[in-house]
């Protein structure tokens, strides 16, 4: 069980303390983000440029804030985003190359400046969750949303360059982002993202 079994629990477990919470997805979350998804991550995509991937995953991400994500958060609502824009330095700045600087500039322009309280990255197994991830979209190919295997299928390098420019975000910016081992059980998981959320945030009691 991986980062989105945890998303769940995590956003039950906010919600019993009687937290208003939206889960979404990136990219995807609005009809618009759908499409842009059915193309960045199909396997069928092919000669896409690295930085063609870069500025539709920042069109994603722009319908995504102005249309769902600002308006939630006016109403006084928690979002729970999973991924956004430190997935872009981490897949195109870091694993395409692309460098931190035109990550960073196209959040500003598109983005509104829109920073998370709090990010969470879960540290596991890379060999076990990219299998993971292969197994879960294929799984989802027979289902609804089709094949999403394009960047599954990219070389170990790649997502070696991927995890590591994580950690740099992380080292970087230690008081937004909380890094979690997600190898233990999936309970125990849950009972630390909570305990280290309440000692970020202040809020609730133990599970």
């Amino acid at each position: 069980m991986g980062k989105s079994t945890q998303l769940k629990n995590l956003a039950r477990w906010l919600r019993g303390q009687g937290l208003k919470v939206i889960v979404t997805p990136e990219p995807g979350g609005t009809a618009i983000g759908e499409k842009l998804r059915a193309v960045l991550l199909s396997s069928r995509t092919s000669g896409l440029s690295a930085r063609a991937e870069l500025a539709l995953m920042f069109a994603d991400r722009a319908q995504h804030i102005d249309q769902l994500i600002l308006p939630a958060l006016s109403r006084g609502e928690w979002v729970l985003c999973d991924r956004f824009t430190d997935s872009s330095e981490a897949y195109q700045g870091g694993g395409r190359q692309l460098g931190t600087e035109v990550v960073h500039e196209l959040h500003r322009l598109l983005c509104h400046d829109l920073k998370p309280d709090l990010t969470i990255l879960m540290l596991g197994d890379a060999a076990a969750s990219l299998k993971r991830a292969r197994r879960r979209n294929v799984a989802q190919s027979k289902r609804q949303r089709g094949d999403e295997n394009r960047f599954e299928q990219e070389s170990r390098e790649f997502h070696d360059r991927v995890l590591n420019a994580y950690l740099a975000i992380a080292r970087r910016e230690p008081q937004r982002v909380m890094t979690i081992e997600a190898h233990h059980r999936v309970a125990d998981v849950h009972r630390e993202i909570v305990r280290r959320i309440q000692e970020r945030l202040g809020i609730g009691k133990s599970p």
